[in-house]
């Protein structure tokens, strides 16, 4: 009987004729109403918002690390990376070397850095080491499900949640796979492919030499990060090395700084989006607006000032050894 009844639960969906986007779920009529407009069938928007290997599993564990209490350990252990990090610049130089024709062509279109772009792309998976263990649309579903809109935070939670459950739908549509077969591995924040980027910013791929982009594969992930600096963050002039000041030096002050002035920004003085204001390391000082530039920049993919100290910290030191 149960065998029998689950049969034809299943068997429902096959012969049922979607031509609208009626969901008991307010934010999932929403997601259906932009991959709509965005070409995808309304058939296909129902199959994967209905799908139970979609739409009824959870991510306890992408959850629980996006939670408010969870950003300053975060912080702490971005620095923590880019201290063990700089062990690894050599991996980088080898592998700058290894891809020499890829970062060629990707800085004479985007004029973005080579040791920008492999610096990004160790912090983020040591250069396609460290594997995902996650699903993207799983990670953005539990949030939306589970989010409710009572503060800023989780109203941006949970727009950002929604708009990226559509990419993935679009996105899948697009290539011809079937809601149970679109499967992207992902960070626990829903970052997808050797240079984690989130389904949002998919506009941004691009493949070296073939037509449809693939995330996990190098060359493409090095073209892809180059193309969304250039894009997203303006990055269109090779940085300068030789105008940066002592950079190791310049990361031990920031860490100095930020530990004492608990609303710290490397870079920034006041949000723009909102009335928040910061207390800037890089604003009133002159020898450091050349940096505060760039680094506004790579700050664009990863919108952490330890990140962007790392990433230049890595890149200088990738690019000194390139010299020698």
């Amino acid at each position: 009987m149960k065998n029998l009844l689950l049969a034809l639960l299943l068997s429902v969906p096959l012969f049922a004729k979607y031509d609208n986007c009626e969901f008991k779920n307010k934010d999932y009529i929403d997601i259906c109403n932009k991959v709509v407009k965005n070409g995808v069938s309304h058939e296909y928007a129902n199959k994967f918002l209905l799908s139970y290997f979609k739409t009824k599993k959870f991510d306890e564990v992408s959850y629980k690390y996006l939670q408010p209490k969870y950003i300053k350990t975060h912080k702490k252990n971005e620095k923590k990376a880019n201290n063990v990090l700089v062990k690894y610049v050599p991996d980088m130089v080898a592998h700058l070397k290894k891809y020499a024709e890829v970062y060629d062509f990707a800085e004479k279109k985007y004029g973005v850095n080579r040791e920008i772009i492999a610096a990004i792309l160790i912090k983020e998976t040591k250069l396609g080491k460290i594997k995902p263990t996650h699903d993207a649309f799983i990670v953005f579903n539990t949030l939306v499900v589970r989010t409710e809109p009572n503060s800023p935070r989780e109203k941006w939670l949970l727009n950002m949640g929604k708009t990226n459950m559509a990419s993935i739908i679009t996105h899948c549509y697009k290539k011809g796979v079937t809601p149970e077969e679109c499967n992207l591995p992902s960070s626990y924040a829903g970052a997808v492919g050797i240079p984690q980027f989130m389904p949002n910013s998919f506009v941004y791929a691009e493949g070296y030499k073939t037509e449809i982009a693939d995330l996990t594969k190098m060359e493409d992930a090095i073209v892809s990060a180059s193309k969304f600096l250039h894009k997203k963050a303006d990055f269109s002039e090779l940085l300068d090395w030789s105008k940066i000041p002592d950079i190791v030096s310049i990361e031990s002050k920031w860490y100095d700084y930020e530990f004492k002035n608990d609303n710290a920004s490397l870079v920034y003085e006041k949000n723009s989006k909102s009335d928040k204001t910061y207390d800037c390391f890089a604003c009133d000082k002159q020898e450091l607006q050349y940096l505060r530039e760039y680094a506004k920049k790579i700050m664009r993919y990863n919108n952490s000032s330890n990140y962007a100290i790392g990433v230049m910290r890595l890149a200088y030191d990738a690019h000194i050894m390139l010299e020698k």
